[in-house]
């Protein structure tokens, strides 16, 4: 698939088959992940996979009860690492640059899900203590949650959503 025509065929999918996503398309996402670029390629993020139906109730209730977690065959869940960024980059690193690797390496999860023909929401809205107890890693972990990404094959076919004109958000000075 063009890569022009995966972001543009990128949409949120909030509901799903019932099928499992085959472990060649998984290592293509997270192979994809692994590729993003990272602050001084330092890739200052951890990522969970979730296929466990009682570990994605949790997500799912951690989550304000956002069913997509639970419909989907495999489940994403993207931590940033500031203690590995902070050791480069002091606290800029930690509060900010593992930040973006986990959520730049997440949004390369979601276009390869998309070229690979699954598709995947991005669940922001949950309770951070929720989502790392659920996961057995204590609320004095030092990784913090930064998105949850449910994955699988599409049981919808969204319509384009609009979008700002570029006018109205670029800025050329």
């Amino acid at each position: 698939m063009d890569f022009f025509d995966v972001i543009h065929q990128r949409h949120s999918i909030r509901h799903f088959i019932k099928k499992t996503v085959e472990k060649e398309k998984i290592d293509s996402i997270l192979d994809a992940a692994n590729s993003a670029p990272s602050a001084g390629n330092l890739q200052a993020y951890e990522i969970f996979i979730i296929e466990d139906s009682h570990l994605k109730r949790a997500l799912a209730d951690a989550a304000l009860g956002q069913e997509s977690i639970m419909e989907a065959p495999v489940v994403f869940v993207f931590f940033s690492n500031p203690m590995r960024s902070a050791v480069k980059y002091g606290k800029r690193g930690a509060e900010l640059y593992a930040l973006q690797d986990a959520t730049i390496a997440a949004a390369y999860s979601q276009l390869a899900a998309t070229a690979v023909g699954l598709g995947s929401v991005w669940v922001g809205a949950f309770n951070e203590d929720a989502v790392t107890a659920a996961l057995g890693l204590g609320t004095s972990s030092d990784i913090k949650p930064v998105a949850i990404i449910p994955i699988g094959y599409p049981a919808e076919k969204p319509r384009k959503t609009p979008r700002r004109r570029l006018d109205d958000i670029v800025h050329y000075k």
